[in-house]
């Protein structure tokens, strides 16, 4: 017989920065998505508590986290955040690994798309913008999807400007032939 025990929860949180958090504006048409979250990390424990303390005062107390392991190298199932715990569920088929999906008493639940937190800023903003149209209709993986290849082309017309600019097709000079070799 084998025992397992859980891992010691440390009620020390460490200072952290606001949440990097965009919304759909209150009243809206409702959509797949509530929204956009940008974490630091990928460390849950450090997150969350960033998260929650946005979200607790205008949503009300979040109870619940559920997020796809895909993206996050350990889980904890519980959080401790101000004043409350979270706990925190996993699913690895069942949920789009660029989401998470929040419960509280008062809403219910918020789905966010979740942007890696090595995205470029610019990439970033783009995707929280997409995020919160009124009704929109993209789901995170395919807003994901979007600006990776949208990244794509733009980096591709990057280096055909590089090319062109370098001496590629669009060069300016004809290029000569070379002259023909009289008998040798």
């Amino acid at each position: 017989m084998t025992a397992t025990s859980e891992p010691k929860i440390v009620k020390e949180r460490l200072p952290s920065a606001s949440a990097r958090l965009s919304l759909v504006p209150t009243g809206s048409v409702p959509g797949l998505l509530d929204g956009a979250w940008w974490p630091r990390s990928r460390d849950l424990l450090r997150e969350i508590p960033t998260l929650t303390d946005a979200l607790d005062a205008c949503w009300g107390r979040i109870t619940h986290v559920t997020v796809n392991p895909a993206h996050w190298p350990v889980i904890p199932r519980k959080v401790p955040v101000t004043g409350h715990t979270v706990h925190v569920g996993w699913f690895a088929d069942e949920l789009d690994p660029n989401k998470v999906i929040l419960f509280s008493y008062t809403v219910g639940r918020l789905d966010l798309l979740v942007i890696p937190p090595e995205t470029e800023p610019a990439a970033a903003a783009r995707l929280m913008a997409a995020a919160t149209v009124p009704g929109g209709s993209r789901t995170s993986s395919g807003l994901m999807a979007d600006e990776a290849m949208s990244h794509d082309a733009a980096e591709a017309r990057g280096r055909e400007d590089e090319w062109e600019t370098e001496g590629g097709a669009a060069s300016a000079k004809p290029l000569r032939r070379p002259e023909p070799r009289s008998g040798s």
